[in-house]
């Protein structure tokens, strides 16, 4: 245990001194052409994830539910975490891309709370357009709401934020490739957008992750007319490539167990044939008589001679 808490104050550690090192700019929302449309969209997806309690018997705390969404959002998804906010607060939890740290307070103080999480996919352009910049990630959302009332509409967002440790954005489906020939020499970067309509940009850490202390929505993108490219990660192909490995690991194991028994029961038969040599050896020796002109080994006379019937006839 001592290891593992060694490990992960490291691990903070370095998040720490990287979002210090990292260079941040901001600029208003000058170029995303409706603010309101993606306000009206957040709204919208607030209900949908209520929704999802309302056909739940009971709405368990610390269990994620996703959302249904209409057709014209088709690609989009939506999910609700209901958690209390003190567990929030000395726990902090794992939510899907997000890493929440402890030490995360809200405003207004809710004893309940829900995080709502948004995946914007192939939308994320429509409601967040950046003039000049390239998405190589979905836009993923995380705002937070009063958890008291879950058939409550038009809720206003809680302003959360992390006190100490940043929230980590851990982008695992993007496969981010260095700019080689790129025209102007990008690189990637993380932006947020803040429930106000302002952009903020930041460098990504650790190949795919982003960093932020509020709620918003999160993504990676690159300035427009590099070659950066960003591939989804094929799950399937690591999927089956780990199952022909645990089958190749299985089927050599066998041949492997095999070869050690036939090894096994061969020296075993080599071993007792050796030992009965060596008795063979040691015995006692056959006593050799002549057979005509040649010498062979012969059994020798037994000690108790055979009796007759005849003999004990009256």
């Amino acid at each position: 245990m001592e290891v593992k808490s060694h490990s992960w104050a490291v691990f903070i550690l370095l998040i720490m001194m990287l979002n210090l090192c990292h260079n941040i700019e901001s600029k208003k929302l000058d170029n995303v052409t409706d603010v309101n449309s993606a306000r009206t969209l957040d709204k919208a997806l607030q209900r949908y994830a209520f929704q999802a309690f309302t056909s739940l018997k009971t709405a368990k705390t610390g269990v994620s539910v996703d959302g249904m969404v209409p057709k014209d959002l088709s690609g989009v998804k939506v999910s609700a975490l209901r958690l209390r906010s003190g567990s929030l607060f000395t726990r902090g939890v794992m939510y899907k891309e997000f890493m929440i740290p402890k030490g995360v307070v809200e405003k207004p103080y809710a004893k309940r709370l829900v995080l709502v999480y948004q995946n914007l996919g192939n939308l994320s352009s429509v409601y967040y357009p950046l003039n000049g910049y390239v998405y190589l990630a979905p836009v993923l959302g995380l705002l937070a709401y009063e958890g008291l009332d879950l058939t409550a509409k038009n809720l206003s967002e809680l302003d959360i934020r992390a006190s100490g440790e940043p929230v980590v954005i851990d982008f695992g489906q993007v496969r981010i490739r260095p700019v080689v020939n790129g025209s102007n020499g990008s690189n990637p970067m993380c932006v947020w957008v803040d429930l106000h309509g302002q952009v903020n940009f930041s460098n990504v850490v650790f190949g795919t992750k982003c960093l932020g202390y509020k709620h918003g929505h999160f993504s990676i993108v690159v300035k427009a007319g590099s070659n950066e490219v960003a591939k989804p990660s094929n799950k399937s192909g690591g999927n089956d490539s780990r199952v022909w490995l645990i089958a190749g690991s299985v089927v050599g194991g066998c041949v492997f167990f095999v070869l050690v028994v036939f090894c096994v029961k061969g020296y075993s038969k080599r071993k007792k044939m050796n030992k009965m040599e060596r008795a063979a050896d040691f015995g006692e020796p056959l006593h050799m008589t002549m057979v005509g002109s040649v010498k062979a080994p012969a059994a020798m006379v037994t000690r108790t001679q055979p009796t007759l019937e005849t003999e004990y006839a009256p």
